[in-house]
């Protein structure tokens, strides 16, 4: 209860803050719509020259990059930690994070909310909406739950990988990260994985499991049976990887030396 107390302490405190400078929070949230419009119109401009993909119809890639959307919306809004290594392990600003009677990550995660990025999951939600409209899917009551558990799974892959990328902070002190480029092979798992080789298949299932935050998910909900059982697997990936990067985390502030020298 104490930590809820925090948590709704902080989005208080952020949304009085934002709200003081309405117009940078309504250029952001428009920014990140006009980055996903771009990204849609990207899917459209390839169907121009193809009417499938590998046995995957346009409105169906639609549907997988709307439910990407989603899951993503949340790791960006609650797992903003991009600059981690230069703002907190550079900078010093862990030492003060650490002086503080709670977790260093819970603590981290709340001075980095971005809750604007939840508009994305609207945007999301709706192109999916075009797109089930187009092929006509039909829907149980319970998938709405089934929905909601695979979104959690999805946005915990992303946040259990950043987190272990964010960590490596704690044993290198250098200005440089790799989040962006692991940011980048992310976007592949906005599309149907087995449009890729053998080797890049296996990197996004098992490795950086990012198929879980949009193609295997999706493909329950678009009827794939042959990928069920990896879409059950999403809320599993998804603890797991969160687990392992909550080790990482606590190893290496164990092994933080401070910021002097």
């Amino acid at each position: 209860m104490f930590y809820f107390s925090i948590f709704f302490q902080y989005i208080s405190q952020y949304m009085k803050t934002r709200l003081q400078y309405r117009t940078d929070m309504v250029v952001e949230i428009i920014s990140d719509l006009l980055f996903q419009t771009v990204n849609l119109i990207f899917i459209l401009v390839v169907f121009g020259h193809t009417q499938s993909l590998h046995g995957w119809s346009r409105e169906e890639i639609i549907f997988i990059y709307g439910f990407f959307l989603v899951p993503f919306a949340i790791f960006s809004s609650f797992f903003n930690i991009w600059d981690f290594n230069e703002r907190y392990i550079v900078k010093g600003e862990m030492d003060r994070i650490l002086t503080r009677p709670i977790h260093s990550l819970f603590q981290v995660i709340l001075e980095r909310l971005e809750l604007e990025s939840l508009f994305g999951g609207i945007t999301g939600i709706a192109v999916m909406a075009y797109a089930a409209s187009s092929l006509h899917l039909h829907f149980q009551w319970y998938d709405v739950f089934i929905f909601l558990l695979f979104i959690l799974g999805g946005a915990l892959v992303y946040a259990g990988i950043f987190i272990a990328l964010a960590s490596i902070g704690f044993w290198s002190d250098a200005r440089t990260s790799i989040m962006p480029t692991i940011y980048n092979i992310g976007n592949y798992g906005r599309y149907p994985v087995d449009i890729y080789n053998n080797v890049i298949r296996y990197v996004l299932t098992w490795i950086l499991p990012f198929a879980f935050v949009g193609v295997y998910p999706a493909a329950y909900f678009l009827g794939r049976s042959e990928w069920y059982g990896y879409a059950f697997l999403t809320p599993v990936m998804g603890i797991v990887f969160f687990v392992i990067s909550i080790f990482l985390w606590n190893t290496g502030v164990k092994k933080y030396r401070g910021a002097g020298n």
